[in-house]
């Protein structure tokens, strides 16, 4: 009689209430809620990142624009700044070759010391040369106000009207920059 009690006992499922029920899916639903949620945190997450990332990936990319930019700009600014010392130092130096071409075409008895006065002329020319100073050799052609500073009208001459028919001072340019303009004379 004990084994047939217990096998009653043993094929007799204990009874779960619709209470434990209720609790059990509650809890597996609280579960999936928590790790949907967590899912969708981490998304939230990844997506936050991802424009993080776009955004720190754009600000680089703004930033190296802007170094080269500054780069281009120094290095104008360098060439330019060149460019005016260079001018200035050549305005300078100017003055000097004004006074060997009045040496040489001035008359000397000695003939030694002439020709060295000829010597360091021609020697400061081949410098102009060299550094890309040019003469403005305007005689004879029309009177162009961006290169000559007119100081006179001359009214008989075998010139033809608006024409140079004096210089005064000769002109010079660095290259397309003019330096200093020559001063004329102008056929009125």
């Amino acid at each position: 009689m004990k084994n047939k009690e217990l096998d009653e006992n043993i094929k007799e499922e204990p009874e779960i209430s619709e209470e434990e029920t209720e609790k059990e899916v509650s809890a597996d639903e609280t579960e999936a809620c928590e790790e949907v949620s967590e899912l969708d945190t981490l998304k939230d997450a990844l997506s936050k990142a991802e424009e993080a990332l776009e955004a720190a990936k754009d600000q680089h990319l703004r930033l190296m624009a802007e170094y080269q930019n500054y780069r281009n700009r120094t290095a104008e600014e360098k060439k330019k700044i060149y460019g005016d010392a260079k001018a200035d130092c050549i305005k300078e130096l100017l003055n000097v070759a004004d006074t060997f071409d009045r040496a040489v075409a001035a008359e000397c008895s000695d003939e030694t010391y002439k020709k060295g006065v000829e010597l360091t002329y021609s020697q400061m020319q081949k410098a102009f040369e060299k550094m890309g100073v040019t003469e403005v050799d305007p005689l004879g052609e029309d009177f162009d106000p961006n290169l000559h500073n007119a100081i006179r009208q001359v009214e008989e001459g075998d010139f033809e009207e608006n024409k140079v028919c004096e210089v005064y001072q000769k002109g010079y340019t660095l290259g397309d920059r003019l330096i200093r303009p020559a001063v004329v004379a102008v056929k009125a």
